[in-house]
């Protein structure tokens, strides 16, 4: 019995001692391992994924004048990224005048430099805000050992906002050239250098858009079982293919459709949205109907930190669908002047200015426009648009005196009435004060001026609907069944009396 004990002791003992020296060798593996690999880029950067998701300029190499060793594809994508991170977290260490995340992008040298301009900017009590939104790096030396990048930034495009204690005093484009050194450190290419040089001006590009509104008919779509959303899992272009067919046949020539900006995968736009949205243009093209494109429906945020995501996603929308035939020209936002109070006037003003000098690079040949929600609100960006778009609702009496004043403002730019149309709802809400026939009454007002005045026209809408969003009008009943019930087809899909009206040839 004592010798069975004493040989279990020594067993125990035996295998304690070949852990302990195995974790031993392990931890001594792994600590030379880490010496000599360098640090995870993954576990390391504490910022990365943020700043991953946050910032898309578009950036556009040269690659034709590097000297030295050739650069390697995964190089230069690693060499991007940092590169970005790097203006992303200056940008935020501007507007907070704090020092956090800078370590992970800027050498010793180049960091002293910033953290100076920081300590003048906590003393004059000034904040920065700031975006780049295009940077164009002419890439000019890559080392021998990989670990030293010269490279210039010509004409990086971007946007600035200066406050001093909180009150702005200076705001608009910027666009600066820059002389850079960046240094391979543990992993990442952080900034070493980063100086100002003169840059060349260029012109902007002079449009060659073509188009023509006489005698536009049109009309907002969604199907009958997706309101407010055209795409996504539902996607059906069987019903998208009838109701272009039903609109055609009643003489319609035109339709609006609506891109929305976070469904539709924001600054990332996936490839089977694009694939939708390419397949509604065929399909309208296949009935000889011209497609107006309203882009970022449900955005509403206007942060110039946000700026860079929301040019990505329109630039690869505009990319997808610029050479289509269909294609008749861009709405850059739906309503934008109801953002004004929540949003500030001036922040959407100038996101939409920005927006519209890109849309004219990105895509020279189709007219741009607006769609502001009342005749009034229409006069603002004017200059920028090449149509003038409003929307009505209101009694058709007191049309025409609005719809003077801004022909008087708009001078010689075509006027559009993007938006118009009636509810028939008839119930609880509205004491059942509602009808087809005062629907068909209203609109018959408005098709008797949209003709005199030769003025073209989007109606709002097809079709009635069964429901309908809540984020569209809110939770509240009697909003969302007033909405419900806008079209022309009820939901069963039978011609109201509204129909013959608005379809008379």
């Amino acid at each position: 019995m004592i010798s069975r004990s004493k040989n279990l002791y020594r067993a125990l003992l035996l295998t304690s001692f070949l852990l302990v020296n195995g974790a031993i060798i392990y931890g001594i593996a792994a600590g030379w391992s880490f010496l000599n690999t360098g640090a995870d880029r993954s576990t390391m950067l504490h910022l990365s994924g943020t700043l991953e998701e946050s910032y898309f300029p578009e950036v556009n190499w040269d690659l034709d004048q590097q000297e030295g060793r050739p650069m390697e594809l995964q190089t230069l994508g690693e060499l991007e990224q940092d590169y970005r991170n790097a203006w992303y977290v200056r940008s935020l260490g501007l507007l907070n005048n704090d020092r956090f995340g800078l370590d992970d992008y800027f050498t010793t040298d180049a960091r002293e430099k910033l953290f100076q301009q920081l300590d003048l900017n906590i003393a004059a009590q000034i904040t920065v805000k700031s975006t780049t939104l295009q940077h164009n790096p002419q890439l000019d030396f890559y080392s021998l050992d990989g670990k030293l990048v010269v490279l210039t930034d010509h004409n990086v495009q971007g946007y600035r906002q200066i406050f001093r204690d909180g009150s702005s005093i200076h705001e608009g484009r910027t666009q600066e050239s820059f002389r850079v050194i960046l240094l391979l450190e543990d992993g990442f290419w952080r900034i070493r250098q980063l100086v100002k040089i003169p840059h060349e001006s260029h012109p902007d590009p002079t449009p060659s858009r073509e188009f023509s509104l006489e005698s536009n008919k049109g009309i907002n779509y969604y199907p009958k079982g997706q309101p407010w959303g055209l795409f996504g899992e539902d996607f059906d272009p069987i019903r998208i293919e009838t109701d272009f067919r039903t609109l055609a046949e009643a003489g319609f020539n035109s339709v609006r459709i609506f891109v929305p900006y976070e469904d539709f995968g924001n600054a990332q736009v996936p490839e089977v949205a694009l694939g939708q949205l390419r397949e509604v243009l065929e399909l309208a093209q296949n009935q000889q109907l011209q497609v107006l494109v309203t882009l970022f429906d449900f955005y509403g945020n206007y942060d110039i930190l946000d700026w860079t995501r929301t040019y990505r996603h329109a630039q690869t929308v505009v990319n997808a669908l610029k050479d289509h035939p269909a294609l008749l020209g861009w709405d850059l936002k739906n309503e934008p002047d109801l953002d004004f109070e929540s949003r500030g006037k001036d922040n959407v003003l100038n996101w939409l200015r920005l927006l519209s000098e890109n849309m004219r690079t990105w895509d020279p040949n189709h007219p741009l426009t607006i769609g502001w929600s009342s005749p009034e609100a229409a006069i603002h960006l004017k200059e920028e648009v090449d149509f003038i778009s409003f929307h009505y609702y209101g009694e058709p009496e007191d049309l025409e005196a609005r719809y003077r004043d801004l022909r008087k403002a708009a001078g010689n730019k075509p006027l559009v009435l993007e938006e118009f149309g009636k509810s028939s709802y008839s119930g609880f809400w509205n004491v059942f004060s509602g009808s087809e026939e005062k629907q068909a009454a209203y609109l018959e007002e408005l098709q008797s001026f949209i003709k005199e005045e030769e003025l073209s026209s989007y109606l709002w809408t097809l079709h009635d609907f069964d429901q309908v969003p809540n984020r569209v009008v809110g939770r509240l009943p009697w909003r969302k069944a007033y909405q419900r019930h806008f079209g022309i087809l009820d939901t069963e899909g039978n011609p109201k009396a509204a129909f013959e009206i608005v379809t008379e040839k």
